[in-house]
């Protein structure tokens, strides 16, 4: 696998360059872009796989769920400069329905078929349930409301808001766990399968890392740009609606590393690094990407008001409710990974024949 990505990263960022120069054909393109950025995710799932068995699961889920948004945030950032509104916000929904039911499912899934049960902190578990309540069910759905009786102007005015206090909380949420509440709430007891671990050695060092995960967020800077412009010409020739691109398509290939990285740390029964990048990546999209967003629009032409569409709220309401029931007794099996996974499927095919 490991050379099946390093031969993707060697040809797909020189055909990229080449293949836009040449102007190749819009859909080969595409397939080239996808690639390229899914491989580059691998080696970025990888360094921070090593900064996370250096510095604990709780930093090192976080480091993994903001270098694999970092992938999503370039994205999102040159699709607004190219007005694509729609395809941002679709994927934000993506992630957040990709997080919780697609990237969490098949860690608990795969996870679930080596261990009969599945333990992970407890307390991590519901404090995060009140932020993904906060953040979606509150935060996302009170700007929908409010602008049904508002202009534009107010709108927006009122999305600027809300993204200000959303990040204020956000990194008021990371001082809480990192630093007031480090070590305050641990679990009472360990999970099934966890005296089978082994001590594990970091597969590069932490400058290393460091340096692979800067280069290859600098490569993934200038494939997204190039990827951003063959949405248009893809959706027409095989029928995809911006929403199904932005929903599913921009979301897998955007969150590729942390999709990877969680369903590893599960089958070696590291459930506390899966969830947190799971549901903290979730957590870091909407309480910080989402606003980062709102805020970066204001510098282009065209606005994004944090403002989405009634299916698009009503899955993420959905995954997140479906998320808390599961993940709230601090333990998991196959099964409720494989009803994560029929809800995200679900809503695949809704959204896709929207």
């Amino acid at each position: 696998m490991d050379k099946i990505f390093l031969g993707l990263v060697v040809l797909g960022v020189p055909l990229s360059f080449i293949g836009s120069f040449l102007h190749w054909p819009s859909v080969a393109m595409f397939i080239i872009y996808c690639l390229t950025i899914i491989a580059l995710a691998g080696f970025m799932g990888r360094a921070t796989e090593s900064l996370a068995i250096m510095m604990g699961p709780r930093i090192g889920g976080l480091l993994n769920a903001t270098f694999g948004n970092a992938v999503e945030l370039i994205i999102s950032i040159f699709s607004i400069k190219a007005g694509l509104i729609g395809v941002v916000l679709a994927s934000l929904t993506g992630s957040v329905i990709g997080n919780l039911l697609l990237v969490a499912g098949l860690s608990f899934f795969i996870g679930g078929t080596k261990y009969k049960r599945q333990k992970f902190n407890v307390y991590d578990a519901r404090h995060n349930a009140g932020l993904l309540i906060f953040a979606i069910v509150v935060a996302f759905v009170i700007p929908e409301v409010f602008s049904q009786n508002m202009n534009e102007t107010s709108t927006m005015s009122l999305s600027v808001g809300i993204s200000v206090i959303l990040i204020l909380l956000y990194l008021a949420a990371l001082f809480f766990k990192l630093v007031t509440h480090r070590g305050v709430y641990q679990p009472s007891e360990k999970g099934v399968g966890e005296e089978e671990q082994e001590e594990e050695i970091p597969e590069w060092s932490k400058r290393r890392s460091i340096l692979v995960l800067a280069l290859a967020t600098l490569a993934v800077a200038f494939v997204s740009e190039k990827l951003v412009h063959t949405f248009s010409e893809v959706g027409e020739t095989f029928g995809w609606s911006q929403l199904f691109i932005g929903v599913i398509i921009v979301a897998i290939v955007g969150n590729a590393a942390e999709h990877a990285s969680a369903i590893m740390m599960a089958y070696k029964n590291k459930m506390d690094v899966a969830v947190e990048i799971a549901v903290g990546s979730t957590l870091q999209v909407a309480m910080f990407v989402a606003p980062v967003l709102v805020l970066v629009s204001l510098m282009f032409s065209t606005d994004m008001p944090l403002v989405f569409t009634l299916p698009e709220l009503i899955s993420m309401v959905t995954a997140v409710l479906l998320m808390i029931m599961i993940s709230n007794d601090g333990e998991t099996n196959w099964f409720e990974g494989l009803t994560l996974l029929a809800a995200y499927f679900i809503m695949g095919i809704g959204f896709y024949l929207l």
